[in-house]
């Protein structure tokens, strides 16, 4: 018998079993596909390979290598610190036969004193007519198929469909965006998605937000309904981006842990309502992030290692890679208002930085939200180069409960994006101290 086996190879899955093994424990990792799940060889590092190669007139067959390159060294790097840590790898998909067991497919049987479900998710389909046409992809599909497109559909405003947009719009294809909802990324700041909407349609993309999809035809072509008006536009490849869903389905045979529209149901202590059943990231829901995930996976190690975790997991950072790049912590304004918490914001545009300007000068801001009694920081909103770094200090701040005092005491260097952290405290600043 196990001490822990795990379901799924993904960061969450990795980071437990490396916590695990690592603290003494002995650790089954089941994972049919590759280590390092979505993240790692669908989603969060090769779309950044991506973004990163991607220029007007590349060359197309580089970048799928180059993504390649990227993605392979870190597999193989993961797949030895397993190794090392001398955690068990069963290429094979699991189903949780009982509390204490797991079945593979050959009908072997594992036994576990624990169990955690770290399957992570898949891309959701459309509940309309032609998601199985010829041309219609999901992201998985898009980064197998890293060619240049006359014109690329996108079904879906999210972090995934607005990254994939920029990917190829950045190549010279003509890219179109269709969004349910009234604007790009709804889930982060107002501001930030109409920042990102004026830089994509800058960059040639047709932005359709508020459109309702009704079906997709032969060619491919999608049928949308916008302001009344409707619109059937072809293209080589419909892109379905239109959310992920947790892939637990078939997960459980003989067993019913508490589940909530296909995601599990956990306590604090990402403990199933089965004992000795866990589950952590997209699994279990909320922000389906790598980082997420992987944070949760640590705690549960620690947990079951009889000790207090070090990590916490939350709030939980959001990045957007495009350019330039965006990332929320915590509260916005609107969030705070909503919640009847006294804020107020400071905000710096970066056209006064140095560094912004050296790297060329697009729009940009750091925005902060402070509680108006305390003047603690709540949340962070950036838009701006290397947001996906600075939001890092956000994150601490909000998670420490530092004040607007505390952030302005360090100094930071000269010239980088990293000023506009001060500036914008000190904007917070005079606006605490003016009089309701």
């Amino acid at each position: 018998m196990h001490d822990l086996l795990i379901i799924g190879g993904g960061p969450g899955g990795c980071a437990a079993a490396l916590r695990a093994a690592r603290g003494g424990l002995s650790v089954a990792l089941f994972e049919p596909r590759q280590v390092g799940g979505t993240c790692l060889n669908r989603g969060c590092i090769p779309t950044k390979a991506l973004l990163h190669g991607a220029k007007p007139g590349c060359d197309w067959s580089q970048l799928a290598a180059e993504k390649e390159s990227v993605v392979a060294p870190l597999r193989s790097g993961m797949e030895k610190q397993l190794k090392a840590a001398k955690v068990e790898v069963i290429p094979a998909q699991a189903v949780i036969t009982g509390p204490n067991t797991v079945r593979t497919a050959d009908g072997t049987l594992w036994e576990g004193r624990s169990i955690l479900v770290s399957v992570g998710s898949l891309p959701a389909p459309l509940p309309i007519p032609g998601m199985d046409l010829p041309g219609v992809s999901n992201s998985d599909g898009l980064l197998d198929d890293i060619r240049p497109r006359d014109h690329l559909l996108i079904i879906g405003g999210g972090v995934i469909g607005v990254e994939l947009a920029w990917v190829w719009a950045s190549a010279g294809c003509k890219v179109t965006i269709v969004e349910a909802l009234d604007r790009l990324i709804a889930n982060l700041d107002r501001e930030l998605s109409q920042s990102l909407t004026m830089e994509l349609k800058k960059a040639g993309v047709t932005v359709y937000t508020g459109a309702s999809v009704a079906e997709i035809q032969p060619g491919p072509a999608v049928r949308f309904t916008h302001k009344g008006e409707e619109h059937t536009l072809a293209a080589d490849t419909v892109l379905v981006a239109a959310g992920r869903k947790p892939a637990t389905a078939g997960l459980f045979d003989g067993v019913s842990p508490a589940m909530d529209r296909g995601f599990l149901t956990v306590d604090e202590h990402f403990r199933t309502s089965i004992p000795s059943i866990y589950a952590i990231g997209d699994a279990i829901g909320g922000a389906m992030l790598a980082h997420k995930a992987e944070a949760e996976g640590d705690v549960v190690a620690h947990l079951l290692l009889g000790k207090t975790p070090l990590r916490g997991t939350s709030p939980i950072p959001s990045c957007v890679y495009t350019d330039p790049e965006l990332a929320q912590v915590g509260l916005t304004l609107d969030e705070a208002k909503a919640r009847n918490i006294p804020a107020v914001s400071g905000k710096c545009v970066m056209g006064a930085n140095g560094r912004t300007l050296i790297e060329g000068g697009k729009r940009g801001f750091v925005k902060l939200v402070f509680h108006k009694e305390t003047h603690a920081l709540l949340g962070g909103q950036l838009c701006c180069y290397r947001a996906s770094d600075l939001i890092a200090e956000l994150t601490l701040a909000v998670s420490l409960g530092l004040t607007a005092e505390q952030l302005l005491r360090p100094v930071r260097p000269h010239p980088t994006f990293a000023e506009a952290v001060t500036a914008a405290v000190e904007a917070g600043l005079e606006a605490l101290e003016r009089p309701v």
